[in-house]
């Protein structure tokens, strides 16, 4: 099976909806305070992170034009492997060595800190993507997906850097960049689908 440019978009498009579905459902577990293993859960993103940056990254060198939201999606994807094996490896290992050593606490923090700003800058890159191919759909005639794929990625763009400007004890609750950025990739996802098609 050859990996043309329109097999790698659907498949990169493919990828993002079902981060962005496994995130939904992630978030609505845990509002409603249903357990679930993080290791699971985590590892399974870590996964789906890490074949969107081999197929993102194709995509990005195949693409006769939008290459900069190839490479938003690409180095998002990095970054969210980066920021969900912070999870998996030193959140509970800080967090031990916080509970067993006085004055420690701060440590676990700190990685909670670290793997937040990660998180963001991540989101924000996916905002920026979602306002590049929104934008370009948007050129094509598709104005209504195209329009709300731009608009989505903007949001998502503004809430998570004021996130990284003013950090989690800022004006802005961090669950608004998660949530931003997650609608943001869901739409991405249904826009790619939708450009992809397109060019039929």
């Amino acid at each position: 099976m050859e990996f043309t440019n329109k097999r790698t978009t659907l498949i990169t498009a493919s990828l993002l909806l079902v981060l962005a579905l496994t995130q939904a459902v992630f978030t609505a577990l845990y509002s409603a305070e249903i357990s679930f293993s993080r290791q699971y859960a985590w590892g399974l993103e870590a996964v789906v992170f890490t074949l969107l940056v081999a197929f993102a990254g194709s995509a990005m060198v195949q693409a006769q034009n939008a290459q900069l939201g190839w490479s938003a999606i690409t180095f998002s994807a990095i970054l969210n492997i980066v920021q969900v094996s912070i999870g998996l490896t030193l959140f509970s290992t800080f967090g031990k060595v916080a509970g067993a050593v006085e004055g420690a606490q701060p440590l676990i923090g700190g990685v909670v800190s670290l793997s937040f700003m990660i998180y963001y800058a991540a989101k924000l890159l996916l905002g920026l993507a979602a306002l590049v191919f929104g934008l370009s759909f948007i050129a094509k005639g598709g104005k209504a997906i195209g329009g709300l794929t731009a608009l989505a990625g903007g949001v998502a763009m503004l809430a998570n850097a004021i996130l990284i400007i003013f950090g989690r004890d800022g004006f802005l609750p961090s669950a608004v960049a998660g949530a931003s950025g997650m609608i943001a990739t869901l739409i991405l996802a249904i826009c790619l689908i939708s450009l992809n098609r397109k060019a039929d």
